[in-house]
């Protein structure tokens, strides 16, 4: 069966950096979009940033352009999330997500499979 497993959450200051890890496996199909995305308290989950498994589709939410980097290797289910200059907005819980296919998808509801999460808190 599919499993997502993240890790690398935490709570740290505004301005310091984490890195998240999700590792896939089980997977009934092998063109995998591997995503990060995120929920607030009281909102909805929304994509973070979101690498195929050839990284043809790429993709990175505006609100945190130029301060996350996704990182994905080149035909693997591993995917990181490097955050730099965490602010208070960016708390949340932080899931990873996969679907079979392309990662042109920004919704959550197209994404089939998902990991426990793991908590950001800036403060």
């Amino acid at each position: 069966h599919v499993q997502l497993v993240e890790s690398g959450g935490g709570s740290v200051q505004p301005g310091e950096s984490l890195t998240l890890s999700c590792a896939g496996s089980g997977f009934p199909v092998s063109v995998v979009c591997l995503g990060w995305f995120r929920q607030a308290p009281g909102k909805e989950r929304e994509s973070v940033a979101r690498i195929s498994r050839d990284h043809a589709g790429r993709y990175v939410a505006e609100s945190v352009k130029g301060r996350f980097t996704a990182s994905r290797e080149k035909g693997k289910n591993v995917l990181f999330l490097r955050m730099d200059n965490l602010d208070a907005e960016d708390t949340a819980m932080y899931y990873c997500g996969a679907r079979g296919g392309s990662c042109a998808p920004e919704e959550a509801s197209a994404y089939n499979w998902w990991g426990q999460g793991t908590q950001v808190t800036v403060s």
